[in-house]
């Protein structure tokens, strides 16, 4: 069972929820344009290096939002005395988390979630415009969304380009930019007025009540922990700090409550999410909070240590490798965090880390994942590359292969540079030619692809715990994660001769039988 090229696309379709054999709170996402997993692993074409996503895609369409609100949300008001509200969500997990967030609070407010547009009563579409083709993507989900509902109103990080939209579709009732909670619940109950839930013969506010965790968007076993928001840094092909500002970060007894509620709820694993992860409370000075009648830092190394104590799995994403990095790397050596890093390290290059104004970008790299190796052995570290970024020449590229070569990255993603409306990078000189970017592109997967199936080859005959995802009831397999592998960017475990007490969101302790280039073979003995 192999995989072959799937490029992450941001798409996102109206699919029947009986088209899918995912579980109703698993968000699956159906791309007409590329070949569905299944397609995908049955394919015989291995031309192709398999592409681990350069960014989390988690994008989700109306049926799925709707399928996830449905098994979360404890309340049932009749489809009579409800109205529906349409949610498109696209873009990475911390826009995810704003979606979640959302559709959680008109959820308090006695909204319903719709299924399709034709049930909704308005439309809401969370959108991206961390790229190019995100934002011809975005304009045009908005645009399906009108012509299939005709009552939209726009948020997420396109938002702030609100003349673009408008200028595109007049019809949009309402655009407001990223994070914009309390701005896109006014604005549906402006044109959707709240339901009076005293008229509803049904609701009883002791019982009808969303669970502490809110509505997450994610399997029930899962769930992303966003713990501040913006950006200090300003790399010269991003725009992220004008659509979601500067490093804004919660206080740890907030960021502690919920993971917590996340927890009771039955949630196995915590991805933890933000724009940059490690710098985690450096606005707030580290303020000191009370957690459990203990005072706590809103410090990165801190939180880790707290949310250890949780006793679940814990994952971190978007690292930037800052000294204290190490630190942190200390606890997953004494096996209190998953040994996984996230870190976007873009590029290898001094003279093109330097023209991304990239953070760190005179560091040996090299000798630091050496020293995390020494530290932490199992530890795994996956990451992002930009190819074909202004002024890379063909010196430059090489010196990023041989930088992989090296590392002996874990999981690698990639994308070729494209201009962003904003970026300071479109005003570099000599940029790459398309087909220049894309040979560099598919060499530096090919080898990452060489090396990724080196080293899940060393774990054949090794017992690892994994994670159930999904079950194939057909082929009698458990879809699994290991520590090294997160959800929907990474590779799989695939469980063989599973019995009917293996059920999603368990734990499993397997032995690798074998390996291909991406994913893990294994048995379970019960």
């Amino acid at each position: 069972m192999s995989k072959t090229s799937t490029e992450s696309v941001n798409t996102t379709t109206i699919t029947s929820p009986s088209a899918s054999t995912a579980p109703n709170n698993t968000a699956t996402i159906f791309n007409p344009a590329k070949p569905t997993m299944a397609q995908a692993q049955g394919s015989s074409d291995s031309s192709q290096p398999y592409h681990h996503k350069a960014n989390h895609n988690q994008n989700r369409s109306i049926v799925q939002s709707s399928d996830a609100a449905s098994t979360a949300a404890t309340a049932h008001a009749p489809v009579s005395a409800a109205p529906k509200i349409g949610f498109v969500s696209l873009g990475c997990p911390k826009a995810l988390v704003d979606s979640e967030r959302i559709i959680t609070e008109l959820s308090r407010d006695g909204y319903q979630v719709a299924s399709d547009y034709d049930g909704a009563d308005l439309v809401v579409v969370n959108t991206c415009g961390f790229i190019e083709s995100a934002v011809q993507e975005s304009l045009d989900a908005i645009g399906e969304a009108i012509s299939k509902n005709g009552k939209v109103i726009v948020t997420g990080c396109l938002g702030k380009e609100a003349e673009k939209i408008r200028e595109m579709h007049p019809a949009v009732l309402a655009v407001t930019g990223a994070h914009a909670y309390d701005e896109v619940i006014t604005a549906v109950a402006q044109h959707v007025p709240r339901p009076n839930r005293s008229l509803d013969a049904n609701y009883d506010p002791k019982i009808d009540l969303i669970n502490e965790a809110g509505i997450k968007l994610t399997p029930s076993h899962y769930a992303y922990l966003k713990i501040s928001e913006g950006c200090n840094h300003r790399c010269t092909f991003c725009i992220i700090p004008s659509l979601r500002g500067d490093l804004v970060s919660r206080p740890i007894d907030n960021v502690m409550k919920e993971a917590l509620a996340l927890k009771k709820a039955g949630v196995k694993e915590l991805l933890i999410i933000s724009q940059d992860t490690s710098a985690y409370g450096l606005d707030l000075k580290y303020k000191t909070s009370f957690w459990n009648g203990m005072p706590l830092k809103s410090k990165f190394y801190d939180l880790c240590q707290a949310l250890n104590d949780l006793g679940i799995w814990v994952r971190l994403h978007y690292v930037y490798p800052y000294p204290h990095v190490d630190k942190v790397v200390e606890l997953m050596g004494e096996k209190k965090l998953l040994p996984y890093l996230d870190i976007p390290f873009q590029h290898a290059s001094h003279s093109i880390l330097k023209a991304m104004k990239r953070p760190a970008h005179s560091e040996n790299t090299l000798a630091r994942i050496k020293a995390w190796r020494e530290i932490c052995p199992d530890i795994v570290i996956r990451s992002t590359f930009v190819v074909g970024f202004p002024g890379e020449t063909e010196e430059d590229f090489q010196c990023l292969l041989d930088w992989l070569v090296e590392a002996r990255l874990d999981r690698v993603g990639a994308f070729t540079y494209s201009e962003v409306e904003g970026a300071v990078a479109n005003d570099l000189p000599n940029h790459v030619p398309e087909d220049i970017k894309q040979s560099r592109y598919e060499r530096l997967m090919a080898l990452q692809q060489e090396i990724s199936a080196q080293k899940l080859q060393e774990k054949v005959g090794k017992t690892l715990m994994v994670l159930v995802d999904e079950i194939d009831s057909d082929e009698n397999i458990a879809i699994c994660r290991s520590y090294a592998d997160a959800p929907e960017i990474d590779g799989h475990v695939y469980v063989d001769d599973i019995t009917d007490q293996v059920k999603v969101g368990q734990f499993l302790t397997v032995t690798i039988d074998d390996a291909s280039e991406y994913d893990l073979f294994a048995s379970y003995q019960g």
